[in-house]
């Protein structure tokens, strides 16, 4: 059973329940988008608020942090970028006829999806619409991007002679169960991945690889093929529906409404952990430094020895589900429907883990070595017993 951890700091200035947290690349800052229609923007360093965007009419449905713009998205069918030094509105992204659920920045794009059925492509600097995605028959719900240069050959983008100006593509995942893919230039879709049976939820891009990972309330993941729309893998040992998922080292780890997290080898399609404790559905999830991290619907995140499954520590304090987690500098950040982020020092359970995996290194070390020494062994016997029959000469081992 592992430990219970109590929060070194609780921040509770929203008004409503945080609906998504977002950290910068450079780790500096913290954005929470909330129930309260308002956005907040935390250092890292001292854990304070140092800004409050306001200026939406609806709830933010979820956020995204660059260096140094944010953007938030919201019921009121807007989208809006802010400063994060001024909080200044500096744009207003308008098109959408329905709630905009998720954002995407990549490049110079910002990528939308919302309950009107479309998915839309914004020039970050401009304000203006750059394209539009019409095709899916229900909401768009999640959202990836990639180049063309990361996944074809020379020889295979020659083919795409239509789309050569523009390289980008959009991935959209939708409650019409499909996953499409478009040509970010042309609005044109590329290819439309069909097997899902349920609402498609989650969606993680491994480019290198050319595959493409999705989740879905059919309870399975797929896995495609992004240049052929092949479809590769099913999943299918959860109970309930994929809810969020983390690709790390051709490890994948999904979170699902059955109350588990499991570990799948995505080259052989096995199924190699699963991690249990939880009371409610897993809503999100973070691998770091050999730990699995999740926050669940019962209001507690824990964390888990990636390899062996054990629970190591449960952190209780929220109110409700957990929505959101994100980790730096050895710091958990949890953000609850409950309204507050909590701030958890995970420096033990790290410390704890890292001497774990350093043993185990050792025992396998030792056991190498010992394997080495046996079978040393048993080649000078079976040369000495090869000299007696006249085989082969006598060969020294060193």
């Amino acid at each position: 059973m592992g430990n219970s951890g109590s929060a070194v700091k609780v921040c509770a200035d929203h008004q409503g329940g945080i609906n998504w947290l977002s950290l910068s690349p450079d780790g500096q800052r913290l954005l929470t988008g909330s129930e309260d229609g308002t956005a907040r923007l935390w250092s890292t360093a001292d854990s304070q608020c140092h800004g409050h965007f306001q200026g939406h009419e609806s709830y933010i449905t979820f956020c995204h942090l660059e260096n140094e713009a944010a953007f938030t998205c919201s019921a009121d069918h807007t989208i809006r970028k802010w400063d994060v030094v001024t909080g200044q509105c500096l744009a207003i992204y308008r098109g959408h006829t329905s709630i905009v659920n998720r954002i995407l920045v990549a490049k110079d794009y910002l990528f939308s999806g919302s309950y009107d059925r479309t998915a839309r492509c914004w020039s970050v600097d401009k304000e203006n619409q750059i394209q539009e995605f019409r095709g899916h028959r229900n909401c768009v719900l999640t959202l990836a991007h990639y180049s063309s240069k990361d996944v074809l050959e020379e020889e295979e983008e020659e083919e795409e002679e239509e789309e050569k100006v523009s390289r980008d593509l959009l991935v959209t995942g939708s409650t019409d169960c499909t996953v499409k893919v478009w040509w970010v230039s042309s609005g044109r879709c590329y290819q439309t991945l069909l097997g899902h049976t349920g609402a498609v939820l989650c969606l993680i891009l491994d480019a290198p690889n050319r595959e493409l990972f999705s989740g879905s309330t059919d309870y399975t993941i797929r896995t495609w093929n992004i240049v052929t729309g092949e479809q590769l893998k099913v999943f299918k040992e959860h109970q309930g529906s994929i809810i969020c998922l983390e690709l790390v080292n051709r490890h994948l780890y999904s979170g699902s409404a059955d109350r588990t997290v499991k570990c799948w080898l995505v080259d052989t399609g096995e199924r190699i952990q699963t991690y249990k404790a939880h009371k409610h559905s897993v809503s999100t999830l973070k691998y770091h430094a050999g730990i699995l991290f999740t926050g669940s619907g019962d209001a507690c995140a824990r964390a888990f020895n990636s390899r062996s499954g054990v629970l190591q520590k449960i952190f209780r304090g929220h109110k409700f589900i957990i929505n959101c987690i994100q980790i730096h500098n050895e710091l958990l950040y949890t953000a609850s429907h409950d309204g507050t982020l909590r701030i958890w020092d995970i420096r033990g359970v790290c410390k704890r883990n890292k001497r774990r995996l350093k043993k185990e290194r050792s025992a396998q070390g030792r056991s190498l070595q010992k394997g080495s020494l046996s079978r040393l062994f048993n080649n000078k016997v079976g040369c000495m017993v090869q000299q007696e029959n006249g085989d082969h000469e006598t060969v020294e081992l060193m």
